[in-house]
């Protein structure tokens, strides 16, 4: 006890000596330049000196100033003036300390003998060709415009250069602040977050990376202004980007923010990560609106480059808890599959958490936050939040190594080019021996599997080809050539892609034979490597079953990792839902088909996963396996909304059911669907039923239906009475076996009590791959 107690002490006192440490932090006088004027000028508690003559940076060439011919009276000072740049030219300044640096660029167009607003040109800094490309000012309404960068500086010479984008274009600039930002204000690595989720990897190496400032958002309170921000930064409302706005309110508090060490887990924020005004404000549940789906989440939708990498840095300070009382437990949601708790929240103590968000092909980041279903305090908050754009990667020398590059002797580079000439032919010699042996990717024609499970009497076992890593125990009668699946995807083209799953892109695609095919490729950063890979090929080389969908080949080509599966040609059972032109789907339609997703789950998880022993996780879309285990078990998560499973509690799931169903479902089968789904989101994994029992509740649900359906039509209605009446005893059928490659596993009586699917739903596919 005494051990755990000084543990603790030290724990704490450590922690403190890390906030001293950030509190001892005082922004520096320099560099602030008032670019294109002599004169120097204070502006939001900064002082910007002049660049016509300076001692403490350099600006070479000097080029053109150029002075606003009619200023407003409201114009700042700092913008009245510009330097314009007609040839590359550059501002060096000299850097003392080591550490990341806020760089910001200000633009202001005015009214000059050169129109500004044509300007066209690129910045860039020492070490990263560009931070700006073909920059123009032509298209903004919100001037000044203030372009922020945060990096790590360790040279001591550190340059800005503006070029002409064209050469009769031109460049100009109002002012530019450079200056070292506290320690540890960017993590050098993050949890990482895909469109697909997270599989609890991290980014790392933030911290050699240049960041751009995209979104700085003040959640639920007003602008704020430089000079009311410890670094100067602006922060904008976030109602403009609300997908709802009436599902959130305003929250705010007068009582000053306290920075305080909570120990909870999570970043303690500091006075220099948020100013106190971000704290003092929120977005709040509106609990007394009249949709009901406001009632969960508070959602915005943030525009950002496609397919980029972003670091999301998201606020909390519960101001708005009474003291004494529980205080909410938090989901943050981003996009549609991933989402992390927050709570032990302290009331009153400002944090911060960081993530590394990929966004998707849309252009928009999709944000979220609401309660957790078992949270004390039905309600969730959020008070800002800054996404930057993860840039290139510095290039530079570091200062320690500068001054012994200076020193180099040149006889050790003229030793050393020599060996790397020597190394480089040698090299090519060996490459053009080895070319003469090898063959080119085989193009040959492929067939697929039969139905029995054998190879095609007319298939044959392809010759390794270059860069193949053929592995033992694979099916080497399932590899295709690369160049047969190029062929049969126009080469991945994006016109063919059909969907996205937790592995890649999944592509339709037409073997030379004339098959149809869905091919699924593999993409850096998700998660699934060469191991994973070559036991998916294992296992899905083995299914037989008629609600999965079948592996038709694979190919580990010149590093590739694709799959090749049977296509479903009836389109999605999204398109199915939704489309208007599609006949709906009735309530007997939609049990068929969860019922056959879930006996495909079933047979996944005991009939054929459990054979073997798998010691490499299969890799995918989530949802396949159960989140508390993340391996191989006769358990499985359902993802279904957490705001139906409210309206279940509340008895109310009839009243979130499609519109077009209302009056054709019979309510004791939809309760007892709700009852399924409820059972499958149990928090605790003991809880959660096997996807056997999951199977034979969607039966039950089924025949209570089919049973209803037989009575009179107005018996079978969701507003009937009837809804009272207890369920009818509906008798469990025994469990039976059949032999998998000598394996027993459960199955279904083939005597015509199992649920038959409509055939028209046997050619469903589903959007992502699986």
């Amino acid at each position: 006890m005494k051990s755990l107690f000084s543990c603790y002490i030290f724990s704490s006192s450590f922690l403190l000596s890390l906030q001293c440490l950030s509190s001892d932090y005082t922004p520096p006088s320099k560099y602030f330049i008032n670019c294109g004027s002599s004169s120097t000028i204070s502006d939001t508690k900064r002082t910007f000196v002049g660049d016509v003559s300076s001692d403490s940076f350099t600006l070479s060439p000097k080029q053109e100033a150029v002075e606003d011919s009619s200023p407003s009276p409201a114009t700042s000072q700092l913008y009245r003036t510009a330097r314009l740049f007609r040839s590359p030219s550059s501002y060096e300044f000299d850097i003392d300390q080591i550490g990341i640096y806020l760089v910001r660029l200000h633009f202001f167009p005015f009214s000059s003998p050169t129109d500004l607003f044509t300007a066209l040109f690129d910045v860039s800094v020492s070490g990263l060709p560009l931070l700006l490309h073909n920059f123009t000012v032509q298209n903004t309404s919100n001037l000044p415009l203030i372009k922020e960068f945060l990096l790590t500086i360790n040279i001591s010479k550190f340059i800005v250069k503006f070029e002409p984008s064209q050469q009769s274009s031109f460049a100009f600039v109002n002012a530019i602040e450079v200056f070292i930002a506290p320690d540890s204000f960017i993590p050098d690595s993050a949890l990482l977050v895909t469109p697909e989720g997270s599989n609890n990897s991290s980014y790392k190496g933030i911290s050699s990376r240049v960041l751009q400032k995209v979104h700085r958002i003040n959640v639920g309170g007003s602008d704020i202004e430089p000079d009311s921000d410890t670094l100067w930064r602006k922060w904008v409302p976030d109602d403009p980007y609300l997908f709802n706005k009436s599902a959130a309110r305003n929250r705010s508090t007068s009582t000053d923010t306290s920075y305080q060490l909570i120990l909870s887990g999570y970043n303690d924020s500091t006075r220099y990560i948020a100013p106190p005004l971000v704290y003092m404000s929120a977005k709040e549940m509106n609990k007394n609106g009249n949709d009901p789906l406001q009632f969960f989440n508070i959602s915005w939708g943030f525009d950002v480059s496609k397919n980029a990498k972003h670091l999301l840095r998201v606020h909390f300070c519960d101001f708005i808890s009474i003291s004494g009382s529980f205080n909410p437990w938090l989901n943050l949601y981003i996009y549609s599959f991933f989402s992390q708790k927050i709570d032990s929240i302290s009331l009153g103590a400002p944090f911060f958490l960081d993530l590394l968000v990929v966004s998707d092909d849309s252009g928009f980041l999709n944000v979220s936050i609401g309660p957790q279903i078992d949270s004390p305090v039905n309600n969730s908050f959020l008070n800002g939040l800054e996404i930057m754009e993860i840039m290139g990667e510095l290039g530079w020398v570091s200062m320690e190594n500068e001054s012994k590059k200076k020193t180099t002797p040149l006889l050790v580079g003229l030793v050393v080019g020599g060996l790397a000439l020597v190394c480089i032919v040698i090299v090519v010699l060996l490459l053009r021996s080895k070319c003469r042996k090898e063959k080119p990717a085989e193009a040959s024609h492929w067939l697929p599997v039969t139905v029995d499970g054998g190879l095609s009497s007319h298939s044959r076992v392809y010759e390794a080809t270059i860069h193949g890593s053929p592995v033992p125990h694979l099916n080497l009668g399932l590899k295709i050539p690369l160049a047969e699946i190029q062929s049969a995807t126009n080469n991945f083209s994006s016109k063919l892609l059909v969907g996205k799953g937790g592995f890649g892109k999944v592509y339709q695609g037409t073997l030379r034979n004339g098959m149809k095919v869905a091919v699924k490729r593999s993409q850096p950063g998700h998660g699934q490597g060469l191991p994973e890979f070559q036991t998916e090929i294992l296992v899905l080389s083995k299914i037989r079953h008629r609600h999965l969908v079948s592996l038709i080949g694979y190919c580990d080509e010149r590093n590739e990792m694709i799959l090749v599966y049977e296509f479903m040609q009836n389109g999605t059972l999204r398109n199915h839902l939704y489309d208007s032109d599609l006949p709906c789907l009735s309530w007997k339609q939609r049990l068929e088909i969860c019922i056959g997703a879930a006996r495909g789950l079933h047979y996944l998880h005991t009939g054929l996963l459990h054979q073997t022993h798998v010691s490499t996780a299969v890799k995918g879309t989530i949802g396949y396996l159960d989140p508390d285990y993340q391996s191989l078990t006769s358990k499985e998560q359902v993802n279904l909304a957490e705001w139906v499973m409210v309206r279940q509690k509340e008895g109310f799931l009839e009243h979130v059911i499609d519109p077009l169903l209302v009056g054709k479902v019979n309510l004791n089968s939809l309760r007892k669907f709700g009852e399924t789904a409820e059972k499958c989101l149990q928090e605790d994994g003991a809880d959660r039923p096997t996807m056997g029992d999951v199977v034979w509740d969607l039966e039950y649900a089924f025949q209570l239906q089919q049973t209803a359906m037989q009575r009179e039509p107005l018996d079978d209605s969701t507003n009937d009475a009837a809804s009272t009446f207890p369920l009818p005893n509906v008798q469990r059928y025994p469990s039976y076996s059949l032999s998998i490659d000598g394996t027993h596993v459960p199955a279904r009586r083939n005597d015509g009590s199992e649920t038959t699917e409509s055939e028209v739903f046997s050619q469903l596919r589903i959007d992502d791959g699986r």
